[in-house]
């Protein structure tokens, strides 16, 4: 059995080595390593693949939500509303805007923001909703497009780890994630579903005149060169980065039924034990992509399950140790933490196993006998 890695990229760049090799070689020869061809051939692949009208590259993750909040003219002071269980990038932005996060608790079984307790906190100041399709499971997008639509809101999707996934409406229609709000913002990371060989993302819209004042946020607000018509930002995805995407957005929708052939197998084995709650799902596990597979420890061992795994050479992490209401550099005095009780009890119990489109059978199998082995 090979080593166990959490994300196992040299392993996929072996598989498809040759296509990515000639990719770049392209970009060399070309030296057209800024807003080159394949650039705008990515943003066009990418548009059919997610049917929207509109896809904008940028540098990374973080820019695209913080360019999206730029490219709506929020003030500051104003609210903007996003799950309290997430990676920082999502607060990070708001606040460097001198805009107001507005922190709230998540749905115990996906992780993901509760509708519920977003429009508990909307007030007249509210201006936007950031879902996070957390760990590639879609956010509840019909009844928070509902929220939106009833109180005037912008509605911002971070989907920097559920690309690919697919949400189902009640009467039956479907759509990607990114796709479905104002605004979806994304990051292409390497260790994402559709990661890059550094840093890159996108901002996706069907919205033709927000897209258009995209374009000129990502490009210091230029439409002309040295005529600055909106204040932007230098957030470019650069050519190798997208000759590298190209290649490997033709794979996603493989890599990603790998993942949930691996979280299928995962769950099976580690099913009905008192002590482990599985990921939930839908049915038809379009709905999650498994960017991570996270398990919650409900015996308050989570921690000396951490050390265990660590023992047997299998890599796994706490995403995310520390909520961020708590985090130092967002922490409100004001709040309760009774406003919090799912997510502090998720930073307690949440531990994520390795998941990747590589995974064996065996490496699984040798996971999760450890992983039970351990409640013994």
């Amino acid at each position: 059995m090979d080593p166990i890695q959490m994300v196992d990229l040299k392993k996929q760049y072996l598989f498809i080595k040759k296509e990515v090799d000639n990719a770049l070689e392209e970009v060399f020869s070309s030296s057209a390593f800024i807003n080159g061809p394949v650039v705008h051939e990515f943003q066009n692949n990418l548009e059919a693949y997610l049917n929207v009208k509109h896809v904008i590259p940028c540098a990374n993750g973080t820019d695209a939500l913080q360019i999206a909040l730029m490219g709506l003219d929020l003030k500051p002071g104003d609210e903007v509303i996003t799950a309290d269980f997430t990676f920082a990038a999502t607060v990070e932005v708001i606040a460097l805007l001198k805009l107001t996060p507005v922190l709230v608790d998540v749905d115990p079984h996906t992780f993901n923001i509760c509708p519920d307790e977003v429009e508990r906190a909307i007030t007249p100041k509210t201006k936007a909703i950031i879902p996070v399709h957390l760990f590639g499971q879609v956010a509840p997008m019909e009844p928070l497009l509902k929220l939106a639509e009833k109180h005037n809101l912008f509605l911002i999707e971070d989907n920097a780890q559920g690309m690919g996934a697919v949400y189902t409406f009640s009467d039956g229609t479907r759509a990607k994630t990114g796709t479905m709000g104002t605004v979806g913002t994304t990051s292409f990371f390497p260790s994402k579903n559709l990661g890059a060989y550094g840093d890159g993302g996108a901002l996706f819209t069907n919205d033709d005149q927000l897209a258009h004042t995209l374009r000129g946020v990502v490009n210091h607000g230029m439409y002309k060169r040295y005529y600055h018509d909106v204040v932007g930002v230098n957030s470019r995805l650069d050519s190798l980065q997208a000759a590298v995407l190209k290649v490997k957005l033709k794979y996603l929708d493989f890599y990603n039924e790998r993942r949930k052939e691996a979280a299928l197998r995962y769950s099976q084995l580690l099913k009905d034990h008192p002590h482990i709650e599985t990921p939930k799902r839908s049915s038809d596990c379009d709905s999650h992509v498994y960017h991570q597979y996270t398990l919650r420890i409900k015996n308050g061992k989570r921690d000396d399950l951490l050390s265990y795994l660590n023992q047997k050479n299998i890599p796994c992490g706490v995403y995310y140790p520390v909520p961020l209401h708590l985090q130092k550099a967002y922490f409100n005095e004001t709040a309760s933490e009774s406003q919090y009780a799912v997510t502090n009890r998720l930073v307690d119990e949440v531990i994520s196993l390795p998941m990747h489109s590589e995974l064996s059978k065996d490496q699984i199998e040798y996971i999760t006998s450890a992983v039970i082995e351990f409640f013994r």
